[in-house]
Order: C-alpha cells, then sequence, then structure tokens
C-alpha cells in the first residue's frame, strides 16, 4: 500500500504543471471511425471528458470512413477512392451521412453518459453540434469527377469559441453543407486540421493503432520534425501501394499534423486508441507515450533568466539537503542567474548547471549541476557539459574544473582528471571547505 501511495503522489505531483497549462487552452481532438468499434472507446471518452472537467476546451471531430465503408458494402454500392479521397456520388453521400448521422448520435449520447459510475458522477456535460462548417466541392482532378466529396471553404470559428466559453463539447462530424445547401462528404482529418488552424488551437491530437510513429527498430519517436516528418510521409507511400499508402491512420496524421504545425499549432499529438489511458499520459506525464511533431523542440537548453529562480531551486533544493550540493539561497542564485544553464521541457527546469570564470587563470568551475531524477537516465548531463564547454571557449577559458562528492566517476568518464587543491585558482583555493573534502577534477576545453 506504502508503495502504491508513493507512485499516486509522484504521479500527482507530475502531472501538476500540465494540469495548469493546459487550462483554458483549445485542444482539437481527432476520433477515426476505427476508435468507435475499439473495446478501448469507452475509456477514451471517460479521459476526454476528465480534460473538460480540467478546464480544457474541447472540439471533437469524428471520421466514419469504416462505417461509411460498411453501409455502402452492405447496401451494394460502389464507391472508388481517387489519390486516397472517396469519389462520393449521390447514392454513396446518403449512406454516408447516415452513417455519420449514426455516428454523432452515439458520440453525443456516450459523452452525455462519460460521467456516470465515475469520482465526477453527476456533473453536467453539454455537448454541441451545428453548421459550424462551410463546404465546397472537390471538383475535378486528373478526369476524375469527386462528385459530392467536398473540403472546407469555411469554418465559423466565432460560433464555436462561444459554445467552448459556455463550457461545451463542441462535435463537428465529415458531412457540411455548401453555401448552396449541397452537402459534402468531407475527410475528417483536414475537418480537424483546419478547424485547429482557424481556432489558433493549442494542441491536435490524432489517434491509431500503435503507440505512436514507429521507428524501424519498433520503438516510439517522441518527437519529429517537419523535415522528419515530411520523409515519413514519403516512406509510407514508398512501402505500400499508393492508395493503401494515402488512406492509413498515420499518412493521413502526419499529413495534418505537418499543415498545422506550419500555421501555427504548436504540437500535434498521436497516440493510441488501444491503450487504455494513452492519452492521459501523453498529456501529463513529462516523457508522454505517443509521438508528436513539432516546429520547435519541447526541450531546450539555454540562459537561465531571473523568473526561472524558482525552478532551479525546486530542482537543487532536494540535492541540498541530501549534501550532494552546496547551499544556495534565493537571494544568491538572483545574484549569479547569468552564469546558469538550464535544460526546459514543457516549461519544467528538467537540468541546471552553473560556470563560474576565473579568467585571469583561464580556468572556469562547473558548479550545480543538477537533473531531474526522472531524466538522468539519459544524456542531460552530457548536453550541459558541452554547452558549458562552447560557453567557456567564447571566453578564453582553457580549462574547466570541478568539486564533487558523489559524481568522481560520471566526471571521469566525461574526460575529467582527478588533481590537488593546488591546481586550483589561487581565488577558489582559500575557498576549498577542507571539511567536506571535494574531490577536484580537471577537463581541457
Amino acid at each position: 500500500m506504502k508503495l502504491r501511495s508513493t507512485a499516486l503522489v509522484k504521479g500527482f505531483r507530475q502531472s501538476a504543471p500540465y494540469v495548469n497549462a493546459h487550462r483554458g487552452k483549445t485542444m482539437v481532438i481527432m476520433l477515426g471511425g476505427e476508435v468507435f468499434t475499439d473495446p478501448n472507446f469507452d475509456n477514451i471518452i471517460n479521459d476526454i471528458a476528465l480534460l473538460h472537467s480540467l478546464g480544457v476546451r474541447i472540439v471533437l471531430v469524428y471520421g466514419a470512413r469504416p462505417q461509411i465503408n460498411d453501409n455502402l458494402y452492405n447496401n451494394h454500392c460502389e464507391s472508388h477512392y481517387h489519390k486516397g479521397i472517396r469519389v462520393t456520388n449521390e447514392s454513396a453521400l446518403n449512406l454516408a451521412m447516415q452513417a455519420a448521422g449514426r455516428l454523432q448520435l452515439a458520440l453525443t449520447a456516450r459523452l452525455s453518459m462519460s460521467l456516470n459510475n465515475t469520482p465526477m458522477q453527476g456533473t453536467q456535460l453539454n455537448v454541441v453540434s451545428g453548421n459550424f462548417i462551410i463546404a465546397q466541392p472537390l471538383g475535378v482532378d486528373d478526369g476524375v469527377d469527386y462528385c459530392h466529396s467536398g473540403k472546407v471553404r469555411r469554418i465559423d470559428s466565432e460560433a464555436i469559441n462561444r459554445m467552448l466559453d459556455m463550457g461545451s463539447i463542441v462535435v463537428v462530424g465529415p458531412i457540411a453543407s455548401s453555401v448552396t445547401g449541397e452537402s459534402f462528404n468531407l475527410m475528417y482529418e483536414d475537418v480537424a486540421t483546419q478547424t485547429a488552424i482557424r481556432l489558433k488551437a493549442y494542441k491536435l491530437i490524432g489517434f491509431c493503432s500503435e503507440q505512436g510513429i514507429l521507428a524501424e527498430d519498433g520503438r516510439v519517436i517522441p518527437e519529429l520534425f517537419p523535415t522528419c516528418a515530411e520523409k515519413l510521409l514519403q516512406q509510407i507511400q514508398d512501402k505500400q501501394d499508393t492508395e493503401s499508402g494515402y488512406t492509413s491512420g498515420t499518412y493521413r496524421f502526419l499529413r495534418g499534423a505537418l499543415t498545422a504545425c506550419r500555421a501555427g499549432v504548436p504540437r500535434c499529438h498521436l497516440v493510441s486508441y488501444k491503450e487504455d489511458g494513452a492519452l492521459l499520459q501523453e498529456l501529463f506525464s513529462f516523457d508522454g507515450i505517443g509521438t508528436q511533431v513539432v516546429m520547435a523542440s519541447a526541450e531546450q537548453t539555454r540562459n537561465a533568466e531571473i523568473h526561472d529562480i524558482g525552478g532551479i531551486l525546486d530542482l537543487i533544493q532536494p540535492l541540498e539537503e541530501q549534501g550532494i550540493l552546496v547551499r544556495r539561497s534565493r537571494e544568491q542564485l538572483e545574484q549569479e542567474i547569468n552564469k546558469f544553464t538550464i535544460i526546459e521541457k514543457d516549461r519544467l527546469i528538467i537540468g541546471c548547471a552553473a560556470l563560474y570564470p576565473y579568467i585571469d587563470d583561464k580556468m572556469a568551475e562547473m558548479a550545480c549541476v543538477a537533473i531531474h531524477p526522472d531524466y538522468r537516465d539519459g544524456d542531460r548531463g552530457v548536453m550541459l557539459l558541452n554547452h558549458m564547454r562552447q560557453k567557456a571557449k567564447t571566453m578564453g577559458i582553457s580549462k574547466l574544473f570541478v568539486l564533487t562528492t558523489h559524481s568522481l566517476h560520471w566526471f571521469r568518464e566525461q574526460g575529467f582528471e582527478e588533481v590537488g587543491v593546488e591546481s586550483l585558482p589561487m581565488e577558489k583555493r582559500g575557498l576549498y571547505n577542507y571539511q567536506r573534502k571535494s574531490k577536484i577534477l580537471v577537463l581541457k576545453v
């Protein structure tokens, strides 16, 4: 019981910064038709309701491709694809509307009762849908008339925002009308992408059968930049025949995520619809569980600023209490903040180090090195060291030195050599604490 309680407390504390960061933000969530038939669907809906209860503004965009295919098959109606887009004739449109309408009713019903038998039972959750999307026909491409297949012409973002301001979840489907009153079948991923762009959404979130986008060795790729995402798009098409490449869930997500990121949506996430709690793990844990497409990395190394002092103190105080680091007051940190470098991830400081130069001796001390416990298995310490070496070079420093009581072997692995007190700069030599008996190590820059 004690171990379980400790894990619960740790998880709750870890999620707290993300609860605050996500509150009041708009997220567009894509639910493909395949998600509705998976045994984990109810859990996903419950997690979406939980997000809403935490103050996240949610727009759900659902697709119905499998359901439309089944409806067409059961009614002996043929419909083919061109470049991954369904050619929707009059008969196919009617059946597509039936399938999409049933899903919307099912989704609304499920959301309406999603809080029953949960700790939030009795909470009212409002779900709204409407004519938020104005469509236009795709027209003719390579001699193929798409008929009633369309694309987004306009999105009534003001109306959607009004509904979100009122605390509602907005549901948008793949069927939309044009200004002439005709109905069109749209690709739900395009609807979701354009909705995220027009709403200036904080996140676009999609689901797939895997944990995210997988590398060749089967591991999840945690972060992708647009150039890498483009290469993956091409690989998906090259590995499969053209039509299956166009219609795969990963392909459709990547295509939408690229467009969204380049239009200003900061992060686009892809998680598994088969894994219970994947959505929550992705949004409320340090490393997430899926893949995110980003224009800028969620993790960066930069010079510390005065507003970083609170985060640095949170990081170093446990190490000070253990006697691993020398104590520093907030006032001292304020005075020395320009000497600090930090590693920041999602606004959380997960690593820091300070550089104290002794210019006359062409030496500098690397001090107050700390990495968050959840990130010590990575190369963050090496990242900080490399950053410090570059910083030292620009100052004309030729040697870095450290004083350590616990990390002797790690510094040796990085090329540091142990020396005596006499090797320290004269100014630092007079401050050496003989009771602490720190080991002194030096590295040539």
